[in-house]
């Protein structure tokens, strides 16, 4: 067994979910995923699919079909023209991040990670070997948000390989704006730097259609992957199904990576995927609204309780929070769901400093979060 396969880290959130996880009478809040079933108009079509004897291996690039409601989907979304041999469909965003390392690192690479951040594509890195540079955001005391450390970025940025930022972001809920896309993508392209934007959550937010995006601004030959995925927007976690957006001329490299990984996710589930982006917009619209209401509770709670600084999300669906007092939020996790039957992530998952932090997907109904917060109460306040 490779040493390092053997090193890497467990997650935090995964050894407290793993406790109590078959406990019914558990307010789950720490997975990233919504409780709302995927809708049957999606499901129905994979019935379809399957009756329609598609059961057989797919391209390595994908169902044409798919590939081709992609090009434009996301032709019509960024106001650019992605055309379909820049689309590389994928098992889910994981696989999608994984191929990225696979494609990109070297043993001893650098990539700079902006954190706090999901730990996967970190472990990604540390698969093939690279050496990861965590760069923080930066929490304003005045303002209470997020925003990207600029000067550490610069001051490393000559060293790497790439940079990978999610955004919008989970655990923070801190969204990009186009100004500091166009400085990320300046600085790249000054010093050959590949930027991974993973961007899962496009759609997941409150104030717009869809979220500044790498897409908006860049051209067809950037060093730019952007990793999106059907989890979130269309209620589809367990069905892994995602997509690349990648470069000109780089499609058969991509093409020999899925061979050796997967050959391709489900043919089935792609014919799917095909209706999920053609009917699938008031769906999202509907998620959003309920998602927004879910969390205006979650603002109201987390804001009314004295042990809490809350910096407020303004996409995605979680809210990360630090809690006074908590010098080690892994313990704080699992004493809290001992105490309270309540399922926390601890903020130790997302990266370094994140010690006294704590995460929540608020990504359920208004009952179970009325009901998870009345309980935290004790605990927050």
């Amino acid at each position: 067994m490779r040493n390092i396969i053997e090193e890497l880290t467990t997650s935090p959130i995964r050894k407290i979910a793993n406790s109590a996880i078959d406990n019914k009478d558990v307010i789950p809040l720490w997975f990233g995923e919504t409780d709302i079933i995927t809708p049957s108009f999606i499901s129905d079509s994979m019935k379809l699919a399957l009756d329609n004897g598609h059961t057989f291996y797919t391209t390595n690039h994908g169902v044409p079909e798919l590939v081709e409601t992609l090009s434009q989907y996301s032709s019509n979304l960024h106001k650019k023209n992605i055309t379909h041999d820049r689309i590389m469909i994928t098992a889910a965003g994981m696989n999608a991040l994984m191929m990225s390392a696979e494609a990109l690192i070297n043993p001893n690479d650098k990539v700079i990670c902006i954190t706090p951040v999901w730990p996967n594509f970190m472990r990604c890195i540390e698969i093939m070997g690279g050496k990861i540079i965590e760069i923080p955001l930066i929490l304003s005391e005045i303002s209470n948000t997020w925003s990207l450390n600029m000067d550490d970025i610069k001051n490393n940025i000559a060293n790497v390989k790439g940079i990978y930022i999610n955004s919008p972001n989970n655990p923070t809920g801190w969204m990009m704006d186009t100004k500091e896309q166009l400085e990320i993508l300046e600085i790249c392209r000054k010093n050959n730097v590949w930027i991974i934007a993973d961007e899962v959550y496009e759609r997941v937010v409150y104030d717009r259609k869809v979220a500044p995006s790498f897409l908006d601004i860049a051209d067809e030959n950037d060093l730019l992957l952007v990793i999106n995925s059907f989890s979130k927007s269309w209620a589809m976690t367990g069905w892994r199904l995602g997509w690349m957006t990648i470069p000109r001329n780089t499609l058969a490299l991509f093409e020999k990576l899925n061979e050796f990984n997967i050959a391709s996710p489900a043919a089935p589930v792609q014919h799917a995927g095909i209706t999920a982006i053609k009917e699938g917009e008031d769906f999202i619209k509907e998620m959003i609204n309920k998602l927004s209401y879910s969390r205006n509770i979650a603002i109201k709670y987390l804001s009314s309780f004295s042990k809490v600084t809350l910096p407020e999300p303004t996409a995605a669906f979680y809210t990360f929070f630090k809690v006074d007092g908590v010098s080690n939020s892994e313990e704080f996790c699992m004493n809290t769901l001992l105490k309270t039957n309540v399922g926390l992530a601890p903020g130790t998952s997302f990266g370094q400093g994140g010690k006294n932090w704590v995460r929540i997907c608020y990504a359920k109904s208004p009952e179970l979060l009325e009901e998870a917060f009345n309980k935290l109460k004790p605990i927050l306040d």
